[in-house]
């Protein structure tokens, strides 16, 4: 997480760089060339809103299809299932919810407890209820859609976690550290360009 922290906060030194850069005279070949240094981020960038605006609503619309059977599990449902289920979604956690229609959620599951309840004490998967794992609702960190992305990054980094399921009186979808950092990226990358159109005199 503090690696995490400090990669965040080298993308605000950059910026600051950037700036300094301009005022310096050297502006345009240096920019352009931190702008290309972010080129990794592969999903399409957010509108360009501030991060101070960005919400974890706008983050769950770049991941597509936010709720479904994929996202949960239930307490009394057999660790291994579980497990398969993650790895044919290709996700690190699920929302674990008590038996019946109502969908209240009693924890969550993830590849952290597999492996420490499961892997390291050497129990079977094929016999233990997710219910014998989970982390409890009680110990349970959500967010709203409507969370601002800096302080879901916060909450993140502060609890030592990497999923947080979005409740809106219901689940709504999960956010990973993953979908938050690259969030703050995109927003950040955008403002270089920007900067870089600006000084081209693109802007008036």
């Amino acid at each position: 997480m503090q690696g995490i922290s400090r990669a965040v906060r080298s993308c605000q030194e950059i910026l600051k760089a950037a700036i300094l850069q301009h005022a310096q005279g050297r502006e345009i070949a240096g920019i352009e060339k931190i702008v290309s240094s972010l080129k990794w981020v592969t999903s399409p960038p957010a509108q360009q809103k501030g991060l101070e605006n960005v919400t974890v609503a706008d983050v769950l619309m770049t991941k597509g299809e936010q709720t479904g059977p994929w996202l949960w599990c239930h307490t009394n449902d057999i660790v291994i299932d579980a497990v398969k289920n993650m790895a044919k979604n290709n996700v690190g956690s699920l929302v674990v919810l008590k038996p019946g229609e109502q969908q209240y959620i009693a924890g969550i599951i993830t590849e952290r407890d597999y492996l420490r309840k499961i892997i390291a004490q050497e129990r079977s998967p094929n016999h233990t209820r997710v219910g014998e794992i989970m982390t409890n609702e009680n110990k349970l960190i959500t967010v709203t859609s409507d969370t601002n992305i800096l302080q879901a990054m916060q909450l993140m980094t502060e609890n030592q976690i990497r999923h947080v399921p979005v409740i809106d009186g219901k689940i709504v979808g999960m956010i990973s550290i993953k979908d938050v950092v690259r969030a703050v990226v995109e927003q950040q990358s955008g403002e270089l360009k920007q900067l870089n159109e600006y000084i081209r005199g693109k802007y008036y």
